[in-house]
């Protein structure tokens, strides 16, 4: 299992305002090795991750007095706040769990539940969680470097993410296929780049688009 740097265990956050099933989850989420938080309604949650709590997976009952759970997970995206979230949901609210899974929610699992299936879910949601941690990571690193080159520089790598060659960028920008190589040459020494996929890789995680029409 992947987990976020910086985090000494593997965390979990419940979110359920009944007693019994904070401890049951508790119980069974220490067992397993994971650090666990519990959270007896959406507020307070809400404020503690706001406030900063380490990478870890969120099992949310679905239905709660004040904040349910389908807010919580709103909040958490408008927050931009990481942590992958499993949507805890009793028979009747199957629909609303099906609305979480749609607004990105990780899986809803149905009371009462089976532990292997918990354990199994928090293991994936926290694989998917750190997996689009290091993506975001990989774009915003990508952002950055795309952001030293040259207004020309940032031109000629339009062309190669659209596939072209150099002498085909040289015609659409109106300079030399040798211009268009030192260019090529400075662009790849400024991202990082030991080869041509690798820098088109790092534009697509900048979300640079080709430009340059069909030739």
């Amino acid at each position: 299992m992947q987990v976020e740097p910086g985090c000494a265990t593997h965390c979990a956050y419940v979110v359920d305002d009944g007693p019994a099933v904070r401890r049951s989850l508790t119980l069974l989420l220490r067992s397993a090795g994971y650090d666990v938080e519990t959270f007896d309604g959406g507020e307070a949650f809400l404020q503690a991750a706001t406030a900063g709590l380490p990478f870890g997976c969120v099992l949310l009952d679905v239905r709660m007095p004040g904040l349910d759970g389908l807010s919580v997970q709103r909040a958490l995206t408008e927050r931009r706040l990481p942590h992958p979230v499993i949507v805890i949901s009793a028979h009747g609210d199957v629909p609303l769990a099906v609305q979480a899974m749609k607004a990105g929610a990780c899986d809803f699992i149905e009371k009462p539940f089976d532990g292997e299936d918990i354990l199994h879910a928090v293991e994936t949601a926290l694989e998917r969680g750190s997996a689009a941690q290091a993506e975001a990571r990989e774009a915003a690193e990508a952002v950055a470097r795309i952001a030293c080159l040259s207004a020309r520089e940032a031109e000629v790598l339009q062309g190669l993410v659209a596939g072209r060659q150099n002498k085909v960028i040289a015609q659409h920008l109106g300079i030399s296929p040798r211009t268009v190589e030192i260019h090529r040459g400075n662009l790849m020494g400024k991202l990082g780049a030991r080869s041509l996929p690798e820098a088109v890789r790092m534009a697509l995680a900048a979300g640079v688009k080709p430009e340059m029409a069909a030739q």
